[in-house]
Protein backbone atom coordinates (compact mmCIF):
# COMPACT_ATOMS: atom_id res chain seq x y z
CA UNK A 1 0.00 0.00 0.00
CA UNK A 2 3.09 1.95 0.66
CA UNK A 3 2.78 5.84 2.17
CA UNK A 4 0.53 8.68 1.97
CA UNK A 5 1.73 11.85 2.66
CA UNK A 6 -1.57 14.84 3.46
CA UNK A 7 0.03 18.21 2.55
CA UNK A 8 1.92 20.68 -0.30
CA UNK A 9 4.28 22.47 1.46
CA UNK A 10 7.69 21.89 3.07
CA UNK A 11 7.11 19.27 5.17
CA UNK A 12 5.42 17.29 2.35
CA UNK A 13 7.95 17.73 -0.36
CA UNK A 14 10.53 16.89 1.80
CA UNK A 15 9.27 14.16 3.39
CA UNK A 16 8.30 12.29 0.30
CA UNK A 17 12.25 13.25 -0.98
CA UNK A 18 14.13 11.87 2.02
CA UNK A 19 11.48 8.28 2.12
CA UNK A 20 13.83 7.62 -1.16
CA UNK A 21 16.73 9.13 0.71
CA UNK A 22 16.28 6.98 3.09
CA UNK A 23 16.04 3.93 0.58
CA UNK A 24 12.34 3.15 0.66
CA UNK A 25 11.34 1.45 -2.25
CA UNK A 26 7.14 1.16 -2.35
CA UNK A 27 4.86 3.16 -3.41
CA UNK A 28 4.63 7.07 -2.29
CA UNK A 29 1.09 8.98 -3.20
CA UNK A 30 1.21 13.07 -1.94
CA UNK A 31 -1.72 14.58 -1.53
CA UNK A 32 -1.97 18.11 -1.85
CA UNK A 33 -5.39 20.41 -2.03
CA UNK A 34 -3.49 23.55 -3.92
CA UNK A 35 -3.00 22.88 -7.84
CA UNK A 36 1.05 23.04 -7.52
CA UNK A 37 3.56 21.08 -6.74
CA UNK A 38 4.80 21.42 -3.61
CA UNK A 39 6.25 24.48 -2.64
CA UNK A 40 7.99 26.88 -0.87
CA UNK A 41 5.90 29.93 1.37
CA UNK A 42 8.89 32.21 2.50
CA UNK A 43 9.36 33.33 -1.25
CA UNK A 44 5.37 34.13 -0.96
CA UNK A 45 6.02 37.29 1.10
CA UNK A 46 9.17 38.47 -0.85
CA UNK A 47 10.55 37.39 -3.83
CA UNK A 48 7.32 36.13 -5.44
CA UNK A 49 5.04 39.40 -4.23
CA UNK A 50 7.51 41.69 -5.35
CA UNK A 51 7.97 39.80 -8.94
CA UNK A 52 10.81 38.53 -8.85
CA UNK A 53 10.10 35.05 -8.93
CA UNK A 54 7.95 32.74 -10.95
CA UNK A 55 6.28 29.48 -10.04
CA UNK A 56 9.05 27.55 -10.87
CA UNK A 57 11.39 28.73 -8.57
CA UNK A 58 8.91 29.05 -5.26
CA UNK A 59 8.51 25.34 -5.93
CA UNK A 60 11.07 22.69 -4.11
CA UNK A 61 11.23 20.59 -6.52
CA UNK A 62 10.38 20.28 -10.65
CA UNK A 63 7.92 17.80 -12.27
CA UNK A 64 10.90 15.99 -13.41
CA UNK A 65 12.26 15.14 -9.99
CA UNK A 66 9.47 13.30 -8.62
CA UNK A 67 8.60 11.43 -11.97
CA UNK A 68 12.30 10.26 -11.68
CA UNK A 69 11.53 8.61 -8.33
CA UNK A 70 8.54 7.22 -8.83
CA UNK A 71 6.45 9.89 -6.53
CA UNK A 72 2.83 10.43 -7.19
CA UNK A 73 1.29 13.91 -6.73
CA UNK A 74 -2.36 13.99 -6.85
CA UNK A 75 -3.89 17.52 -5.98
CA UNK A 76 -7.29 16.91 -4.19
CA UNK A 77 -8.69 17.70 -0.40
CA UNK A 78 -8.36 14.56 1.81
CA UNK A 79 -11.52 14.38 3.65
CA UNK A 80 -11.17 11.78 6.79
CA UNK A 81 -8.54 8.77 7.70
CA UNK A 82 -10.03 5.68 8.76
CA UNK A 83 -7.13 4.83 10.43
CA UNK A 84 -8.47 1.17 11.50
CA UNK A 85 -9.05 0.58 7.65
CA UNK A 86 -5.47 2.79 7.30
CA UNK A 87 -7.07 4.86 4.35
CA UNK A 88 -7.79 8.14 3.86
CA UNK A 89 -11.00 9.47 2.17
CA UNK A 90 -11.22 12.05 -0.54
CA UNK A 91 -13.13 14.95 -1.06
CA UNK A 92 -14.44 13.66 -4.63
CA UNK A 93 -15.05 10.11 -2.57
CA UNK A 94 -11.73 8.25 -3.78
CA UNK A 95 -9.94 6.56 -1.01
CA UNK A 96 -6.14 5.50 -0.98
CA UNK A 97 -4.53 2.99 1.65
CA UNK A 98 -1.55 3.04 3.28
CA UNK A 99 0.59 0.97 5.34
CA UNK A 100 2.06 4.48 6.89
CA UNK A 101 0.52 7.82 6.57
CA UNK A 102 2.57 11.52 7.17
CA UNK A 103 0.41 14.78 7.69
CA UNK A 104 1.78 17.63 6.93
CA UNK A 105 -1.48 19.71 6.64
CA UNK A 106 0.34 23.06 7.43
CA UNK A 107 -1.15 25.95 9.04
CA UNK A 108 -3.76 28.10 8.05
CA UNK A 109 -4.31 32.34 8.83
CA UNK A 110 -5.58 33.51 11.82
CA UNK A 111 -8.60 35.66 10.89
CA UNK A 112 -9.60 39.12 12.13
CA UNK A 113 -13.44 38.44 13.67
CA UNK A 114 -14.43 42.28 12.52
CA UNK A 115 -16.29 43.92 10.44
CA UNK A 116 -15.68 44.52 7.06
CA UNK A 117 -13.22 41.83 6.80
CA UNK A 118 -15.32 39.95 3.87
CA UNK A 119 -14.65 43.24 1.44
CA UNK A 120 -12.80 43.07 -2.02
CA UNK A 121 -9.31 44.32 -0.91
CA UNK A 122 -8.99 42.66 2.38
CA UNK A 123 -6.36 39.63 2.10
CA UNK A 124 -4.38 36.95 4.11
CA UNK A 125 -1.12 35.56 3.15
CA UNK A 126 -0.61 32.00 3.27
CA UNK A 127 -0.53 30.40 -0.09
CA UNK A 128 0.08 31.29 -3.90
CA UNK A 129 -3.65 32.10 -4.81
CA UNK A 130 -3.38 34.40 -2.14
CA UNK A 131 -0.40 36.59 -3.19
CA UNK A 132 -2.08 36.52 -6.84
CA UNK A 133 -4.91 37.96 -5.56
CA UNK A 134 -2.56 40.53 -3.44
CA UNK A 135 -0.19 41.31 -6.90
CA UNK A 136 -3.04 42.21 -9.41
CA UNK A 137 -3.60 45.30 -6.81
CA UNK A 138 -0.14 45.55 -5.71
CA UNK A 139 0.40 49.47 -8.00
CA UNK A 140 2.65 51.99 -7.67
CA UNK A 141 0.31 55.12 -5.97
CA UNK A 142 -1.83 52.58 -3.94
CA UNK A 143 -2.35 52.23 -0.38
CA UNK A 144 -1.69 49.79 1.53
CA UNK A 145 -2.87 49.15 5.43
CA UNK A 146 -0.58 45.72 6.82
CA UNK A 147 -2.30 45.22 9.88
CA UNK A 148 0.60 42.64 11.95
CA UNK A 149 4.03 44.03 12.47
CA UNK A 150 5.42 40.28 12.66
CA UNK A 151 6.94 38.99 9.95
CA UNK A 152 5.25 38.38 7.64
CA UNK A 153 3.28 42.11 8.03
CA UNK A 154 7.10 43.88 8.00
CA UNK A 155 8.43 41.48 4.61
CA UNK A 156 5.26 42.43 2.48
CA UNK A 157 5.49 46.22 4.03
CA UNK A 158 9.22 46.08 2.57
CA UNK A 159 7.76 44.70 -0.62
CA UNK A 160 5.64 47.17 -0.70
CA UNK A 161 7.23 50.50 -0.46
CA UNK A 162 9.89 49.60 -3.09
CA UNK A 163 6.86 48.95 -5.76
CA UNK A 164 5.56 52.61 -4.65
CA UNK A 165 3.12 52.01 -2.79
CA UNK A 166 2.19 54.15 0.32
CA UNK A 167 2.28 51.55 3.19
CA UNK A 168 1.23 51.35 6.62
CA UNK A 169 1.91 48.78 9.36
CA UNK A 170 -1.06 48.16 11.83
CA UNK A 171 0.00 46.56 14.99
CA UNK A 172 -1.85 45.93 18.00
CA UNK A 173 0.78 45.32 20.35
CA UNK A 174 3.60 48.33 21.64
CA UNK A 175 6.53 47.68 19.52
CA UNK A 176 6.66 45.29 16.12
CA UNK A 177 8.41 41.90 16.30
CA UNK A 178 7.05 42.32 20.27
CA UNK A 179 6.12 38.34 20.30
CA UNK A 180 9.91 37.20 18.26
CA UNK A 181 12.43 39.80 19.23
CA UNK A 182 14.18 42.15 21.80
CA UNK A 183 13.79 45.43 22.10
CA UNK A 184 16.88 46.70 20.73
CA UNK A 185 16.01 44.92 17.73
CA UNK A 186 12.29 46.06 17.56
CA UNK A 187 13.87 49.76 17.95
CA UNK A 188 16.34 48.30 14.83
CA UNK A 189 13.56 47.48 12.45
CA UNK A 190 11.41 50.50 13.23
CA UNK A 191 13.85 52.83 12.12
CA UNK A 192 14.94 50.59 9.31
CA UNK A 193 10.76 50.49 8.03
CA UNK A 194 10.09 54.40 8.93
CA UNK A 195 13.50 55.46 7.00
CA UNK A 196 11.99 53.73 4.15
CA UNK A 197 9.25 55.41 3.98
CA UNK A 198 6.52 52.65 5.90
CA UNK A 199 4.04 54.51 8.47
CA UNK A 200 4.20 52.21 11.76
CA UNK A 201 1.41 52.86 14.45
CA UNK A 202 1.59 50.45 17.90
CA UNK A 203 -1.19 50.09 20.19
CA UNK A 204 -3.38 49.90 17.39
CA UNK A 205 -6.25 47.81 17.25
CA UNK A 206 -8.35 47.09 14.15
CA UNK A 207 -11.60 48.02 15.23
CA UNK A 208 -13.07 47.07 11.33
CA UNK A 209 -12.39 47.71 7.57
CA UNK A 210 -14.39 50.46 6.16
CA UNK A 211 -15.69 50.55 2.65
CA UNK A 212 -18.80 50.74 0.19
CA UNK A 213 -19.02 47.93 -1.82
CA UNK A 214 -14.58 47.79 -1.40
CA UNK A 215 -12.19 48.86 0.90
CA UNK A 216 -11.79 52.50 1.63
CA UNK A 217 -9.83 52.13 4.67
CA UNK A 218 -9.36 50.73 8.13
CA UNK A 219 -10.05 51.97 11.88
CA UNK A 220 -8.71 51.11 14.88
CA UNK A 221 -10.10 51.31 18.33
CA UNK A 222 -8.23 53.99 19.56
CA UNK A 223 -10.43 56.41 16.59
CA UNK A 224 -7.13 56.17 14.19
CA UNK A 225 -8.59 55.86 10.56
CA UNK A 226 -6.17 54.75 7.82
CA UNK A 227 -6.99 55.43 4.36
CA UNK A 228 -6.59 52.06 2.07
CA UNK A 229 -6.75 50.68 -1.00
CA UNK A 230 -5.62 47.03 0.25
CA UNK A 231 -5.14 45.23 3.35
CA UNK A 232 -2.78 42.68 4.46
CA UNK A 233 -3.59 40.73 7.24
CA UNK A 234 -0.74 38.72 8.95
CA UNK A 235 -1.94 38.06 12.78
CA UNK A 236 -0.32 34.94 13.03
CA UNK A 237 -1.20 31.67 12.11
CA UNK A 238 -3.47 28.52 13.20
CA UNK A 239 -2.48 24.63 12.72
CA UNK A 240 -4.39 22.26 10.52
CA UNK A 241 -5.49 19.65 13.01
CA UNK A 242 -9.26 18.96 11.91
CA UNK A 243 -8.43 15.82 9.77
CA UNK A 244 -6.33 14.49 12.54
CA UNK A 245 -8.85 14.93 15.64
CA UNK A 246 -11.37 13.36 13.67
CA UNK A 247 -9.22 10.22 13.34
CA UNK A 248 -9.24 10.64 17.33
CA UNK A 249 -5.71 11.60 17.59
CA UNK A 250 -4.62 13.60 20.45
CA UNK A 251 -4.05 17.48 19.87
CA UNK A 252 -3.34 20.66 21.91
CA UNK A 253 -1.90 23.47 19.88
CA UNK A 254 -0.51 21.12 16.74
CA UNK A 255 -0.86 17.28 16.49
CA UNK A 256 1.12 15.43 19.17
CA UNK A 257 4.15 13.62 18.17
CA UNK A 258 6.76 12.01 19.95
CA UNK A 259 10.48 12.58 19.25
CA UNK A 260 10.07 10.44 16.03
CA UNK A 261 7.63 12.35 14.55
CA UNK A 262 4.97 10.13 15.18
CA UNK A 263 1.57 10.28 16.79
CA UNK A 264 -0.07 8.41 18.74
CA UNK A 265 -0.72 5.84 16.04
CA UNK A 266 1.79 4.06 15.18
CA UNK A 267 0.76 4.00 11.37
CA UNK A 268 0.55 7.88 11.34
CA UNK A 269 3.47 10.41 11.54
CA UNK A 270 3.07 14.32 10.90
CA UNK A 271 5.40 17.04 10.32
CA UNK A 272 5.70 20.75 10.15
CA UNK A 273 3.79 23.52 10.94
CA UNK A 274 0.98 21.18 12.43
CA UNK A 275 2.63 19.37 14.85
CA UNK A 276 2.98 20.09 18.66
CA UNK A 277 6.53 17.98 19.61
CA UNK A 278 8.56 17.81 22.48
CA UNK A 279 11.86 19.07 22.25
CA UNK A 280 14.83 17.85 25.02
CA UNK A 281 17.36 21.04 24.09
CA UNK A 282 15.02 23.25 25.84
CA UNK A 283 13.29 21.32 28.09
CA UNK A 284 9.56 21.58 26.58
CA UNK A 285 6.78 21.03 24.14
CA UNK A 286 6.24 23.52 21.67
CA UNK A 287 4.93 24.06 17.72
CA UNK A 288 6.83 25.52 15.62
CA UNK A 289 6.40 27.87 12.59
CA UNK A 290 9.81 27.57 10.53
CA UNK A 291 10.69 26.11 7.39
CA UNK A 292 14.07 24.30 9.17
CA UNK A 293 10.85 22.61 11.57
CA UNK A 294 9.09 21.66 8.81
CA UNK A 295 12.53 20.05 6.92
CA UNK A 296 14.09 18.71 9.43
CA UNK A 297 11.14 17.07 11.56
CA UNK A 298 9.87 15.55 8.29
CA UNK A 299 13.30 13.58 7.76
CA UNK A 300 12.70 12.11 10.65
CA UNK A 301 9.09 10.97 9.79
CA UNK A 302 10.55 9.62 6.63
CA UNK A 303 13.84 8.02 8.21
CA UNK A 304 11.69 6.28 11.03
CA UNK A 305 8.84 5.23 8.62
CA UNK A 306 11.98 3.89 5.90
CA UNK A 307 12.59 1.99 9.08
CA UNK A 308 15.96 3.72 10.32
CA UNK A 309 15.14 4.88 14.50
CA UNK A 310 15.77 8.75 14.07
CA UNK A 311 15.04 11.36 16.80
CA UNK A 312 14.42 15.15 16.31
CA UNK A 313 16.28 17.23 18.69
CA UNK A 314 17.04 20.93 16.83
CA UNK A 315 17.58 24.01 18.41
CA UNK A 316 14.64 26.38 16.84
CA UNK A 317 16.15 28.66 14.33
CA UNK A 318 14.57 31.08 11.67
CA UNK A 319 15.08 34.14 9.52
CA UNK A 320 13.36 36.94 7.19
CA UNK A 321 14.65 39.08 4.21
CA UNK A 322 13.51 42.70 4.54
CA UNK A 323 15.47 45.11 2.33
CA UNK A 324 18.63 44.12 1.58
CA UNK A 325 19.02 42.79 5.02
CA UNK A 326 18.76 39.23 6.22
CA UNK A 327 17.85 38.89 9.70
CA UNK A 328 18.88 35.54 11.46
CA UNK A 329 17.79 34.24 14.85
CA UNK A 330 18.46 30.94 16.92
CA UNK A 331 17.28 30.31 19.98
CA UNK A 332 14.45 32.53 22.28
CA UNK A 333 16.00 35.63 23.67
CA UNK A 334 14.53 37.77 26.10
CA UNK A 335 15.07 41.17 28.12
CA UNK A 336 16.36 38.94 30.75
CA UNK A 337 19.37 37.91 29.27
CA UNK A 338 22.66 39.37 29.05
CA UNK A 339 23.18 40.96 25.63
CA UNK A 340 26.61 41.69 23.62
CA UNK A 341 26.90 42.88 20.67
CA UNK A 342 28.94 42.43 17.56
CA UNK A 343 29.83 44.91 14.69
CA UNK A 344 27.62 47.92 14.86
CA UNK A 345 24.03 48.36 14.40
CA UNK A 346 24.42 51.59 12.37
CA UNK A 347 26.12 49.62 9.48
CA UNK A 348 23.25 47.30 9.21
CA UNK A 349 25.68 44.39 9.76
CA UNK A 350 25.76 43.40 13.38
CA UNK A 351 25.10 39.84 15.68
CA UNK A 352 23.72 40.10 19.10
CA UNK A 353 24.31 36.94 21.32
CA UNK A 354 22.25 36.43 24.49
CA UNK A 355 23.61 35.28 27.63
CA UNK A 356 22.15 33.10 30.71
CA UNK A 357 25.30 33.51 32.74
CA UNK A 358 28.33 32.62 31.21
CA UNK A 359 25.92 30.33 28.33
CA UNK A 360 24.53 31.84 25.48
CA UNK A 361 21.12 30.79 24.39
CA UNK A 362 20.23 33.09 21.66
CA UNK A 363 21.21 35.25 18.85
CA UNK A 364 20.37 37.19 16.07
CA UNK A 365 22.28 38.12 12.68
CA UNK A 366 21.93 41.38 10.78
CA UNK A 367 23.76 40.08 7.49
CA UNK A 368 26.27 38.57 9.66
CA UNK A 369 26.16 34.85 8.25
CA UNK A 370 29.53 33.86 10.10
CA UNK A 371 28.30 35.09 13.17
CA UNK A 372 24.95 33.08 12.80
CA UNK A 373 26.58 30.07 11.75
CA UNK A 374 28.87 30.08 14.88
CA UNK A 375 25.99 30.63 17.28
CA UNK A 376 23.85 28.08 15.89
CA UNK A 377 27.12 25.24 17.07
CA UNK A 378 27.07 27.03 20.23
CA UNK A 379 23.81 27.74 21.36
CA UNK A 380 21.80 24.90 23.12
CA UNK A 381 25.50 23.23 24.09
CA UNK A 382 25.07 24.26 27.47
CA UNK A 383 28.91 25.22 27.82
CA UNK A 384 30.61 28.58 28.92
CA UNK A 385 31.13 30.69 26.05
CA UNK A 386 33.12 33.94 26.57
CA UNK A 387 31.74 37.36 26.41
CA UNK A 388 34.73 38.26 23.97
CA UNK A 389 32.41 36.64 21.23
CA UNK A 390 31.12 40.36 20.83
CA UNK A 391 34.98 41.64 20.08
CA UNK A 392 35.12 41.74 16.24
CA UNK A 393 38.69 41.58 16.51
CA UNK A 394 38.09 37.52 18.05
CA UNK A 395 38.30 34.89 15.64
CA UNK A 396 35.03 32.96 15.69
CA UNK A 397 36.78 29.80 14.74
CA UNK A 398 38.40 29.70 17.79
CA UNK A 399 35.52 30.06 19.93
CA UNK A 400 33.65 27.41 17.95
Amino acid sequence: MGVVIVGGGHAAGQGAASLRQAGYEGEILVLGEEPHLPYQRPPLSKQYLAGEYGLEKVHLRPAKFYESKNIALRNVRVEEIDAQAQRVVCADGETFPYDKLLLATGARPRRLATAGGDLPGVHYLRTIADVDAIKGTFQAGRRVAIVGGGYIGLEVAAVAVQAGLDATVLEMEQRILQRVATVPMSAFYHDLHTSNGVAIHTGAKVESFAGNGKLQGVKCADGTFVEADLAVVGVGIEPNVALAQSAGLPCDDGILVDEHARTEDANIFAAGDCTNHPNRLLGRRLRLESVPNAMEQSRVAAANIAGNPTSYASMPWFWSDQYDLKLQMVGYPTEQHQRVVRGDPVSQRFASFYFDGDTLVAADAVNSPREFMAARQLVGRQIAVPESLGDAAVDLKTVV
